[in-house]
């Protein structure tokens, strides 16, 4: 009998494993590393005590502190410079990941080991992002090269709702991205494997594939069911699998790697049933467990050990090894324990989303189940499990992703269990193709996917299949979780119908809006190009699309629209093209395509190649919400390119936003002719990026800003906006953001004033989130040469959260904190 006072030993393993995995997650949340001064003397102050229980809870949260510190030092505290952006390098390194071609670029992953800069060698070493353009050879996983290239740190677009593309990097611990750069040859320094044979495996398995399926639709779908490949799977894949819930189908994770140790366990299993002799050697139950972790290790190999097949070998591995060593694992100990075994491999694993999901949908399922009967019928019991994933999911993926699948329960629930019986199945036609002449079987799998996929298609095309969701108070969210746990808790739990308030508060909170006779306007984060959204109480604008590339990739769906259905807007009601410019018009059919825009105006509408688009007329204007808009160019024939950009100008009350497009300086000294001291304005949104060509003096006196706003894109070859520009901004004491620095800016424009917010990389500032001109270690300070002294051991020395464009200065508008 236990003592009173005495340690049980598995609910103190479970509640150190919580503690370190809270420990771990804790180090994430911050913007800063903690100086190390904070983790000596913690440690310190627990020693003494270590006895007591909730002593030795309190050092497993600090050792995962420690274990999260030290596996991030290396990656934060010493980032690319920025000093370095752009500079002519020559690295040496070996290809780390298979090389994927899409359009005129070929991406891959590099482990740079050496580097330089004008024949003097750079201390800089790590992984970068490579995009090689135009001619770019035949590559493979493990090769040596000397390339010349260009870097710069990771900086990604910074927006409310859009994709955290430097979180993303951030996981695969990408410390740079750049491109090769002409005038220098690459050179092929050896074509070996190195130590990255796998790779080259699954690129040769991969290419095999491709070969066997040609142009099958199915070959994006059979790439990633069999090595974890997904470059072959289109955009309308995505959709489809997206708007249906099945997303989680095509990719390695979690069921695929049960299905596969499951069906292996019981054939292993059955197998050495049969032999009286190897029984009495080893139990078939143990057996088929040793056999079913083989198989699932094989599996996360193709797959390339993946962060998401990490987590599902853990969490594997757990369940089998303690079948294998006969322990009893409750199924809560089991999830706590394959938690804390997936932050320990990897301590940045919890800034995946598929992390979050993965474990949340376990614990939907262990919250469901857990205290009932198991059903008699085994399709009940299975739609039981399908339920509890889809009401348990629904706030991670709203939250996530703004948008969650309607269908997801009944697609699932036939779904599931026929893609878990075509697995196995692909996996063995894909063996046997490897033999000559044995090809059928694979594309009959593969034509079994495609019925799938067109299947799944029809219904994502339904208007009903998904709903969209704009950003909520975290309040709401809170709610949200707390409501599905009480649905998902036994029958018998008091109070369960108050999940259905938790969940109600979802779609009764609305986000904000402007009051009438205000305006919000956000000048959006869109690299090297232009996107403003100006919204009114009841209407919305907005000012160009951003960029599109040749690869295919533009801003309008990427960016615009997450960001628009994060503020709660489903529609647009004018949006105007300032001119045909790709950085200006590329984002336009993206934009269309995931909105409804009620009307549209150009100052090139011939170029944009659409029908029924307006003219922006100088004079042409109205009033939303007691909010004046009004054309001021182009006239009648006013020009094309840059020149034909339409000039708007936005009042509230005594305030006022000039958007000038690109247009140049004769524009602007037509404008200034035109109309004088009409054009006064509190904001000006500076033309052409800050070009040289534009923001004359002329212009900047007779519009007289308080503020002026750049949008340009960090690190950009032009060098906007230029030093010139700058000098006339600073020579009449005009406060300068941009951007390229800040990420998305918003003002509030009402009667009384205008309120800048701070830029969204200040709001939201993170360990992965790049500072521009900030230091040389803004995450860990104390580590810098010029603060290593005992005292930085022990304060934090946080860098400035924002870097003005043109130069530090006190802003004579309002600010909100």
């Amino acid at each position: 009998m236990r003592r009173p006072g005495q340690d049980c030993g598995p609910q103190v393993l479970i509640g150190a494993a919580l503690a370190f995995v809270l420990g771990v997650v804790g180090v994430l949340v911050l913007p800063v590393l903690p100086p190390p001064g904070w983790l000596v003397a913690s440690a310190l102050v627990l020693l003494p005590g270590w006895r007591r229980r909730s002593v030795r809870m309190a050092g497993a949260a600090l050792l995962g502190v420690c274990w999260s510190w030290w596996s991030l030092a290396a990656l934060v505290c010493h980032p690319f410079p920025d000093t370095l952006a752009r500079v002519p390098l020559v690295v040496e390194g070996r290809i780390e990941t298979r090389p994927v071609r899409r359009g005129q670029a070929t991406r891959f992953l590099f482990r740079v080991e050496h580097a330089r800069h004008g024949g003097e060698t750079i201390a800089f070493t790590g992984r970068v992002r490579l995009s090689w353009y135009r001619d770019a050879p035949v590559l493979h996983p493990g090769e040596r090269w000397r390339l010349p290239v260009r870097l710069k740190p990771v900086h990604g677009y910074a927006n409310p709702g859009g994709f955290d593309y430097e979180r993303w990097l951030f996981v695969r611990q990408v410390v740079a991205t750049g491109n090769l750069r002409a005038g220098e040859p690459a050179q092929l320094l050896d074509p070996g494997p190195g130590g990255y044979w796998l790779a080259r495996l699954r690129q040769r398995l991969g290419d095999h594939l491709a070969t066997v399926l040609g142009d099958a639709p199915a070959l994006g779908a059979v790439q990633a069911l069999t090595l974890g490949v997904r470059d072959a799977l289109t955009s309308r894949d995505w959709e489809i699998l997206t708007r249906t819930g099945t997303n989680h189908l095509l990719a390695i994770s979690g069921l695929h790697v049960a299905v596969i140790a499951g069906a292996v366990f019981a054939l292993g299993r059955w197998l050495w049933s049969r032999s009286r002799r190897l029984t009495l050697w080893l139990a078939a139950p143990r057996a088929g467990a040793v056999m079913a972790t083989g198989a699932a290790l094989g599996y996360a190999g193709l797959a390339g050990f993946a962060i998401s097949t990490q987590r599902a070998l853990i969490m594997i591995a757990v369940v089998l090894g303690a079948l294998f060593w006969l322990r009893v694992l409750r199924p809560w100990q089991g999830f706590v324990l394959a938690l804390a075994g997936v932050v320990a491999l990897d301590p940045l694993a919890p800034l995946g989303v598929g992390f979050w999901l993965s474990f949340g949908a376990v614990a939907a399922i262990l919250l469901a189940l857990a205290g009932r009967l198991p059903s008699r019928t085994p399709w009940r019991r299975w739609g039981q499990v399908q339920w509890a994933v889809s009401i348990g999911l629904l706030p991670l993926l709203l939250l996530l992703f703004a948008r969650a699948s309607l269908v997801a329960p009944l697609v699932n629930l036939v779904a599931v269990p026929l893609f878990s019986l075509l697995l196995p199945l692909l996996l063995v036609a894909a063996v046997l193709s490897l033999l000559p002449g044995l090809e059928a079987p694979l594309r009959a799998v593969a034509w079994l996917l495609e019925q799938g996929l067109v299947g799944l298609g029809w219904v994502a095309d339904q208007p009903w299949s998904a709903v969209t969701l704009a950003s909520r108070p975290s309040w709401v969210w809170l709610a949200a979780i707390l409501g599905v746990a009480l649905l998902l808790a036994p029958r018998g739990l008091p109070g369960r119908w108050l999940g259905l308030v938790g969940l109600a508060a979802l779609v009764l909170v609305r986000p904000l809006s402007p009051p009438s006779g205000a305006l919000w306007l956000t000048l959006v984060d869109v690299g090297q190009g232009l996107a403003v959204v100006a919204r009114t109480h009841e209407h919305t604008l907005v000012y160009d699309t951003g960029p599109g590339f040749a690869s295919g990739f533009e801003t309008g769906s990427a960016v615009l629209v997450p960001l628009l259905r994060a503020q709660g807007v489903e529609r647009v009601d004018r949006l105007v093209v300032s001119h045909a410019d790709r950085d200006h018009a590329g984002g336009l059919v993206g934009l269309r395509r995931g909105v409804e825009v009620r009307r549209i105006d150009s100052g090139e509408p011939a170029a944009l190649g659409l029908d029924g688009v307006g003219r922006c007329r100088a004079g042409e204007g109205w009033v939303w919400s007691g909010v004046r808009f009004r054309f001021l160019h182009p006239v009648t024939g006013g020009g094309s390119g840059n020149d034909a950009s339409c000039v708007l100008r936005i009042e509230v009350g005594d305030v006022s936003v000039l958007l000038t497009g690109d247009i140049g300086a004769a524009v602007e000294r037509q404008l200034v002719e035109r109309h004088g001291a009409a054009l006064r304005s509190t904001v000006l949104v500076l033309a052409h990026h800050g070009s040289a060509s534009s923001s004359s003096a002329t212009l900047l006196e007779a519009v007289a800003p308080e503020l002026a706003l750049v949008a340009s894109g960090y690190a950009n070859h032009y060098g906007f906006p230029a030093e010139v520009v700058c000098a006339r901004l600073i020579a009449r004491d005009i406060e300068t953001r941009g951007t390229a620095h800040e990420g998305a800016l918003r003002l509030r424009l009402e009667a009384e004033g205008v309120a800048l917010e701070p830029g969204w990389r200040a709001r939201h500032d993170r360990l992965w989130r790049h500072r521009p001109d900030a230091g040389c270690a803004p995450r860990c300070p104390w580590a810098c040469g010029r603060a290593r002294t005992l005292a930085a051991w022990f304060v934090p020395l946080p860098a400035p959260l924002t870097a003005p464009t043109c130069r530090e200065r006190t802003p004579t508008i309002s600010r909100t904190d």
